[in-house]
């Protein structure tokens, strides 16, 4: 009786959110009951803290109305998988709500009915943006995932991961956070082997693997994750060194310029530094055409080689200059 009651009130409850308002009547006709064990059931769903409005009157409609904390919802299929691959392109892409988006992705996914998982990834794998631009390399939403559930049950953690020079070695971590920081996400952890803090690129990690061990959570030295990681990205090494002097204030340059976040120091209130080096040439490319605005450059003879030859080409597509 007990387990009747219960899959009728979850019923009940997908019934109300589909449908702005329902009466008394059809309610009762979808779950096979009378009015009567309709208001019964409706009580119990605020009794548990479901806003649920009704309208006196002979039809005596019900709504779900907005309260002052989320309840659970109930998604059918096709709405879990919709929201699913959503949230999978918005963690990989979107910026200003990644973290947000692989909260709850992470949550989601953990409770994805097996039957709905090759569905979502076939739908995901099937999708294709148009990209204007080398954004450089993505995160898998699939390990962003991972990582998010072992981050929040601090689970340890082994992967594989590539050094810059593309040696791969067996790590064991306990993970703390995930940290988005331009195009690049990056996994803080700390490595049981060397017992200290690593920062791991997303995009270098490969066969994670959940071990079922949990741990204490660590405190972050310094308390503030993301100012540690800003402080290991501004002194990892690069391949390459670019570093602009850029006349405009930092906040400017900030606000109209997104992922510098870790890459830009104030000078004085006109003047700012922006920390362009990287591994990729292009990439440093994208960073000095986006600053849209004068500054003087102390690179790498690579860095001033590729710029160079950059201009030329787009000097000669706009027939500024004659053909090589």
């Amino acid at each position: 009786m007990t387990s009747d009651m219960t899959a009728r009130m979850l019923r009940l409850l997908s019934l109300l959110q589909t449908r702005r308002e329902w009466s008394g009547s059809d309610l009762a006709e979808r779950l096979s009951v009378t009015a009567r064990t309709v208001r019964r059931d409706v009580d119990r769903l605020r009794e548990l803290g479901y806003p649920v409005d009704s309208a006196r009157g002979h039809a005596g409609g019900y709504r779900l109305a907005a309260g002052t904390d989320l309840p659970p919802l109930l998604l059918d299929d096709d709405e879990a998988v919709a929201i699913t691959v959503a949230l999978r392109t918005a963690a990989g892409g979107l910026s200003g709500i990644e973290e947000t988006a692989l909260r709850a992705l992470a949550k989601l996914e953990q409770v994805l009915p097996r039957r709905l998982r090759g569905q979502v990834t076939a739908l995901h794998a099937s999708l294709a943006g148009i990209t204007w631009e080398d954004r450089g390399p993505r995160a898998d939403p699939a390990l962003l995932a991972t990582l998010a559930v072992a981050c929040r049950d601090h689970e340890v953690l082994t992967f594989d991961y590539a050094a810059r020079h593309g040696t791969a070695t067996a790590r064991r971590a306990e993970p703390c956070h995930l940290v988005a920081s331009g195009d690049l996400w990056y996994l803080l952890a700390h490595d049981t082997d060397k017992d200290d803090w690593r920062l791991f690129r997303l995009d270098r990690i490969t066969a994670p693997t959940l071990t079922g061990r949990r741990v204490a959570p660590r405190p972050v030295p310094g308390g503030d994750a993301a100012a540690f990681v800003a402080g290991r990205l501004s002194s990892a090494p690069t391949r390459y060194r670019a570093i602009a002097t850029v006349h405009a204030p930092a906040e400017r340059i900030r606000a109209r310029t997104q992922g510098l976040a870790t890459r830009l120091r104030p000078v004085d209130d006109t003047t700012c530094l922006v920390d362009a080096s990287d591994d990729h040439l292009s990439h440093i490319a994208r960073i000095l055409i986006g600053l849209d605005t004068a500054y003087t450059l102390d690179a790498d003879p690579e860095v001033i080689d590729h710029l160079h030859e950059t201009a030329l080409r787009m000097l000669r597509a706009t027939n500024r200059l004659p053909p090589a």
